[in-house]
């Protein structure tokens, strides 16, 4: 595919829409009580597009946040783009020694910080020892920006490939790891996303997730406004405050983490009616057939996707229908995504129905890892796929299925052992709320199963129990050889369990299961 040479300002698509319907609502404000058109979305770029250039940002330069999901993160994203910035925000869940190697890889030359924020962002800089002007975006932009009023409107025409955005992967060892996502990429995604999953402008989509992960830039945020429709903006994630903005501002598309899902159905006011409210994806992690069950048992149309940082984020496209049809599976790759599922060395394309590792080619692609060519060439090969170290597998008609990650699966007796599919399982059983299962290390079978499962709210929950439930409903050898009851998952900044601290938890903790 051909690219254009570069994306000139006429290719602004705020400007474009802030020119054609001023009045349109483009992003809802639930924590703040506030509205906003594209007219003002449109002017509060600019401002920041005048402030980050008077303040001698420059082209290429990195711009931190560490914010929460403030309209004014949007409009200093969209000034950043103006004039060729490089927005970088920044997990405000992470402890001070956490950021810090983060803080010093980006090397921004701005941070805009939240004032609840400051104490973990100062603390993380003082590790870092990192130069950097730091900006609080309630006492300190407000007179930045009235200063830069009277400046021009800087517009820089950007190449496709240049970076847009720097997203920090969530990891519990090791380096962290940013992803460089190149303006192509949020474009293609934005294009393949609208049209794949049917979405035009008078779509309403409700985002909940947090700015720091591509899950709430990228799934609905920015391909909807690329087609002017309206973003109904959380701060914060509650089941009840989440379903009741559902009726109030009429949303049309949700997304959510199965652990969010799990959390709307818990909540009293589970079971209204939405009849706004198009389908509801569910995406981040794999979801319990069970859960998908019980949402579309209250009346409401559920579909399940799959994506990462350095791809998409929205790699696939189903129909209702299609999703009613093939519970499970997230259907079929999305307009621009080439893919193959490959066995072994990567040689070998894997046949209907096998597991194998999911390679994925196209325009919506990451611009590799920040500083790290190494892990760039490990993640890409020389012919462009991105190995995403996630195992799929495809029918006979090419729609597919995730069957969780690579390096998660596990050999139990010469049998491979797939941790979501027991997880699935597991999830079934009464009582359980959630499930992860780990291989540990086993001297007659080489690797077997440890499951941690929390009970649901005020039920009890025995190992027995959730072992006697697996022997029903899996083969011998995936039924995990011991359980440990535990009231929470220890979780990454992303919100996934932490399966690295799970494998290295106190053997003695466990009970039995055979």
């Amino acid at each position: 595919m051909t690219l254009p040479p570069g994306f000139p300002a006429s290719s602004d698509l705020i400007a474009w829409w802030a020119r054609v319907t001023p009045g349109n609502l483009a992003i809802i404000d639930r924590t703040r009580d506030a509205r906003h058109t594209y007219a003002e979305l449109d002017a509060g770029a600019d401002r920041w597009a005048r402030t980050l250039t008077a303040l001698g940002v420059r082209p290429g330069d990195r711009v931190a946040t560490l914010t929460g999901n403030r309209v004014e993160t949007i409009e200093l994203f969209f000034g950043a783009v103006r004039v060729g910035a490089v927005l970088v925000p920044f997990n405000w869940r992470l402890a001070a020694p956490e950021l810090a190697p983060v803080l010093a890889d980006a090397a921004p030359v701005l941070v805009v910080v939240e004032g609840r924020f400051r104490a973990l962002g100062e603390a993380a800089g003082a590790l870092a020892s990192v130069r950097a002007r730091w900006i609080d975006l309630d006492t300190d932009a407000p007179a930045l920006m009235r200063g830069a009023m009277n400046g021009g409107q800087p517009r820089h025409a950007v190449s496709p490939d240049a970076p847009a955005m720097l997203l920090y992967t969530s990891g519990s060892t090791g380096k962290p790891k940013g992803a460089i996502l190149p303006h192509r990429q949020i474009f293609y995604n934005a294009v393949a996303t609208t049209v794949g999953w049917g979405i035009g402008p008078g779509d309403v989509a409700i985002v909940a997730n947090p700015f720091f992960h591509t899950g709430g830039w990228h799934v609905f945020s920015t391909p909807l406004w690329h087609r002017g429709g309206t973003v109904v903006l959380f701060d914060q994630f509650g089941a009840t405050s989440f379903l009741d903005a559902i009726v109030d501002e009429g949303v049309t598309l949700a997304f959510s983490v199965p652990t969010q899902i799990a959390m709307l159905t818990q909540s009293p006011a589970w079971g209204r009616e939405l009849p706004s409210l198009r389908f509801l994806i569910s995406g981040g992690a794999p979801c319990p057939q069970s859960l998908g069950d019980r949402v579309r048992a209250a009346g409401i149309r559920f579909r399940e996707g799959y994506g990462l940082t350095e791809c998409g984020p929205n790699c696939f496209a189903i129909t209702d229908e299609e999703a009613l049809r093939r519970p499970g599976e997230v259907g079929w790759p999305a307009p621009f995504l080439e893919m193959r599922v490959v066995e072994g060395d990567g040689r070998r394309e894997a046949g209907d129905g096998e597991a194998g590792e999911l390679l994925l080619r196209g325009p919506q692609m990451f611009g590799g890892y920040f500083n790290d060519p190494v892990r760039t060439a490990e993640a890409v090969d020389a012919d462009g796929w991105l190995h995403t170290g996630d195992l799929a597998s495809r029918d006979a008609d090419g729609a597919y299925r995730i069957r969780g990650r690579k390096k998660d699966m596990f050999i139990s007796g010469g049998e491979n052992v797939f941790p979501g599919e027991v997880e699935a399982a597991l999830s079934e059983c009464p009582g359980v709320a959630e499930a992860i299962v780990v291989g540990v290390p086993d001297e007659k079978w080489g690797e077997v199963g440890r499951a941690f499962v929390v009970p649901r709210d005020g039920e009890a929950l025995t190992v027995e129990h959730v072992v006697a439930f697996a022997r029903r409903r899996l083969a011998g050898y995936k039924v995990p050889k011991s359980v440990i009851v535990v009231p929470e998952l220890p979780r990454l900044g992303s919100g996934k369990a932490d399966r690295a601290t799970l494998k290295s938890a106190d053997p003695m903790l466990a009970t039995s299961a055979r």
